[in-house]
């Protein structure tokens, strides 16, 4: 197996187990029906797990565009495999989605609520605020990936790590997923995304388009940050590029910021 259909195998296994432990959740008549957000940390850490088994000694499993690429700017990636490993993560989600509206295949009729068929497939924030839901991705990426690099530094028993790094997906998704479904990963949420648009759903809703960039440019910026500062705090390595990373990641920020302050006073009012 190449790498390109390594990266498409690892990232289908990873939406099959974890958008599966979504639609166990939210699809009527599932026997795991409303077991909760505990049961879908838990799933997306073992979906990436298994997934990282499977196929991290022909690709690394990176299964996720925002780590290929904060491992390409920490330098131990080449720029030239990025774009095959995006195209393989995003053909791969797009197959694994496919395969869980398969497998869920009576339920989606059994549930009448079409966001919780959307939750199945991609994310969204529980309070709409575009800022901090940028924010909130950024953060869990930029955790991500710098979690990934510190773990791959450290030496464990054969065979550990991939464990360890699906825990470090339970623990972000435990302590910060609950503010947007911690996409953390462009082609977790596009890939679905573009399932759920095209797949004959009985009784979908939209598939949320204008949100839809939110879970690509968050996990991006903070992938790309985790990378650059992974080199310049841990190996002393303060490089040109983790200056330019930076100073988009704060214009960006503060463009949202001040762009959406109509949206901290709506906020705020509800409250």
């Amino acid at each position: 197996m190449t790498p390109f259909w390594g990266e498409v195998v690892g990232t289908m296994l990873l939406i099959i187990f974890g958008g599966g432990v979504c639609a166990a959740v939210n699809l009527k008549k599932s026997l795991a029906y409303q077991s909760g957000w505990i049961v879908i940390a838990f799933g997306w850490g073992f979906a990436v797990a298994i997934a990282a088994y499977a196929t991290g000694g022909i690709s690394g499993a990176h299964l996720n565009p925002a780590l290929t690429i904060g491992l390409a700017l920490e330098g131990s990636f080449p720029w030239a495999d990025v774009p095959m490993y995006i195209v393989g993560q995003m053909l791969g989600a797009l197959i694994g989605a496919t395969i869980v509206f398969l497998h869920y295949l009576p339920h989606w009729k059994a549930t009448d609520d079409p966001g919780a068929k959307l939750g199945v497939f991609s994310t969204g924030p529980a309070i709409p605020h575009t800022f901090a839901n940028v924010l909130s991705e950024v953060i869990g990426t930029f955790v991500l990936v710098l979690g990934i690099l510190a773990i791959g530094a450290n030496k464990f028993a054969d065979g550990v790590n991939p464990l360890i790094v699906g825990f470090l997906i339970v623990a972000i998704g435990l302590s910060l997923g609950g503010t947007t479904g911690y996409a953390i990963n462009p082609a977790r949420d596009l890939g679905p995304r573009i399932a759920h648009a095209i797949l004959p759903i009985p009784g979908k809703g939209p598939s949320n388009w204008k949100y839809a960039w939110v879970p690509v440019v968050g996990p991006i910026l903070g992938g790309a940050f985790g990378g650059v500062f992974y080199n310049a705090a841990f190996k002393a390595n303060v490089t040109p590029a983790f200056w330019i990373v930076s100073v988009i990641l704060v214009v960006v920020l503060l463009g949202l910021y001040i762009t959406t302050k109509n949206q901290t006073n709506a906020v705020n009012e509800s409250m």
